[in-house]
């Protein structure tokens, strides 16, 4: 039984999506409407330094309205119906989770220079449970090499032969090795559907560090048989455990801004959903047809094959007239984040350069609204670390050359500037904060994250992480955007660097220096010429001050095997230890487990 809130039922139809999204937009609009107001208050635009403010403020700002709205509705919807995975995707309750596999599904493992040992661990409990369910007839796995370096494909011969024996007469596994990258991972599966697509009806795309267990592939399939108008279905991805620092607390972190912002976002989406790329299932037929990316003419670092495909697919497929869902459930699919700063950082600035390409495709004929708005709001989510910097920057230079301080530059009005930064900073950190509320209240949540204490402290170290992070990740989208629309210097699509390792000082400093410098320019402006705000302005630079001891002591895994021991940023599925990824053997799970014996013996 659902409730009023998410007004949900059997079906949801278009009428109702349509007032959903009415209210959606009225809702966001009003709440810039009445930001800039604010805005506008506590920085007139008597000067230039209030003008260039409320003009840089503004693009920072709807990204901010958009993601409040998503967790306020995702808030509602968690707290007020029973099953919110329904509320806002009904496709999730057509089916009772016995029916017949009839369909022939495709599962694609997409790698590029990765690990051979590290794609067999993650597929075998795949297959292993899909032979335990009598229905390894029904699958083929595919998996789609790009990989260029000749140690790692000599790697992968020998030891996907291997996989392809042990597995024989039980489930079909094919290896295909491109000599050219050629469109990227698109490219990647455009060659699969080319050569094989037709022989099946749906596939499951999967990266090298995505895991799903078959009970998961099982019930995407069974949706997606019943229910003909699926184009693509996609999971909520959460982060494995992990003996990475890095790795640990930032997917604490989206562990609690992923969920209410999915499902409030779903809410209005519906079935012009998001897909990631990977742990999702696409319909075959209409994907070969219609979803083809488009080759960007030209020669500069906005054209050619698209980086960031998986929106562009999501957007041709709805314009082919087949739903795009999400299944926002928690503990159902799995991805392996980067294990350090550098490796997150060089993941980031690829999705970046290849958002910066949707410029190029907000045109195409005969999309949806909601597809165009999503391409533009995924340009918008970048550009707003530009504005957020050269705020940061206009304010450090007019300190610099005043002669007393600032305010004669730009006048802020105390108690309204305050009030200001309160109500941006909630409604940035509200996505976490209704999950975090969600999880307070709910004393099964409370109790996987470990407790009350244990959830509140880590929320705490997860939020000193988040500040030293956000200027980092800012100052690098800036500088990459400037390199790439002023010098055509773009990112690549190379393999990353999944296993745990330490990033050395000399590397952290190297790739970090800008950070620093900035930081430390700041903080030597603001002590020399307004000493009482130094203790404000080194909160909100500390992060780039310290970027590359961040970098560093983040990567390192003497830390990270303490932060698993003593459960510093510890995740449900190190709490109670899902039976699916007991096979992977997860060092981050073994660590918990040993201390748990440990005290048992004690």
């Amino acid at each position: 039984m659902l409730d009023r809130v998410t007004a949900a039922s059997a079906t949801v139809g278009s009428t109702v999506l349509t007032r959903r999204r009415a209210l959606f937009a009225t809702l966001v609009g009003l709440t810039m409407a009445a930001v800039l107001w604010l805005a506008v208050v506590a920085v007139p635009p008597s000067s230039i330094g209030g003008l260039a403010f409320l003009l840089l403020f503004t693009i920072t700002l709807p990204w901010s309205a958009v993601g409040f709205w998503n967790a306020v509705i995702g808030f509602l919807v968690m707290r007020r119906s029973e099953d919110p995975a329904v509320a806002v995707n009904p496709l999730a309750a057509s089916i009772r989770g016995d029916e017949p596999i009839v369909a022939s599904s495709a599962i694609l493992m997409c790698i590029r220079n990765e690990s051979p040992n590290q794609v067999i661990r993650n597929l075998q409990p795949l297959m292993a449970g899909l032979v335990e369910a009598r229905v390894e007839h029904k699958f083929h796995v595919y998996i789609l090499s790009d990989s260029s370096f000749p140690e790692i494909v000599a790697a992968e011969i020998a030891q996907f032969d291997g996989l392809i024996a042990k597995w024989k007469n039980r489930i079909p596994i094919t290896y295909r090795r491109r000599e050219e990258n050629i469109g990227f991972k698109s490219g990647n599966i455009r060659d699969f559907c080319d050569r094989w697509g037709k022989s099946h009806d749906f596939a499951l795309v999967m990266d090298a560090d995505s895991f799903m267990p078959a009970e998961t592939v099982l019930r995407l399939v069974r949706i997606a048989q019943v229910n003909p108008s699926l184009g693509i279905l996609q999971t909520l991805v959460v982060g494995m455990p992990s003996i990475s620092v890095f790795a640990r607390v930032f997917q604490f972190g989206m562990r609690l801004g992923m969920r209410s912002h999915t499902i409030g976002s779903a809410w209005w989406q519906g079935d012009c959903g998001p897909y990631w790329g990977h742990n999702a299932i696409i319909r075959l037929a209409p994907f070969i047809a219609h979803c083809r990316m488009p080759l960007l003419p030209g020669d500069g670092p906005l054209s050619g094959h698209v980086l960031s495909h998986d929106q562009v697919e999501a957007a041709l497929m709805r314009r082919a007239g087949y739903e795009v869902r999400v299944l926002p459930v928690d503990g159902v699919s799995w991805e392996e984040n980067p294990p350090t700063l550098m490796e997150f950082r060089r993941r980031d600035l690829r999705w970046c350069h290849g958002n910066m390409q949707y410029w190029r495709l907000l045109t195409l004929p005969g999309l949806k609204p909601v597809s165009r708005f999503q391409l533009a709001f995924a340009i918008w989510m970048y550009l707003g670390s530009p504005a957020w910097i050269a705020m940061v920057a206009i304010g450090t230079l007019l300190l610099a050359l005043s002669q007393t301080s600032a305010a004669q530059y730009v006048p802020v009005k105390a108690g309204t500037g305050t009030a200001l930064f309160v109500i941006m900073m909630l409604m940035t950190f509200a996505p976490k904060i209704a999950t975090v509320i969600d999880v307070l209240l709910e004393d099964v949540r409370r109790r996987s994250f470990g407790g009350f204490i244990p959830f509140v402290l880590n929320l705490t170290v997860e939020t000193l992480f988040t500040l030293l992070l956000t200027p980092i990740v800012a100052l690098s989208h800036t500088i990459f955007l400037v390199r790439l629309f002023l010098f055509g210097r773009g990112a690549t699509w190379n393999s990353h660097a999944r296993e745990i390792h330490a990033v050395p000082w000399r590397l952290a400093f190297a790739k970090l220096w800008p950070q620093t410098l900035a930081g430390c320019t700041i903080l030597a402006v603001v002590a020399l010429k307004s000493p009482t705000d130094f203790g404000f302005a080194l909160l909100g630079t500390c992060g780039l001050v310290f970027s590359a001891p961040f970098a560093v002591a983040t990567s390192s895994p003497l830390m990270g095997a303490l932060f698993a021991r003593f459960g510093i940023a510890r995740i449900p599925e190190e709490h109670e230890h899902p039976e699916a990824l007991l096979p992977l053997s997860l060092p981050a799970i073994e660590i918990v487990s040993s201390a748990g014996r440990k005290k048992s013996v004690k």
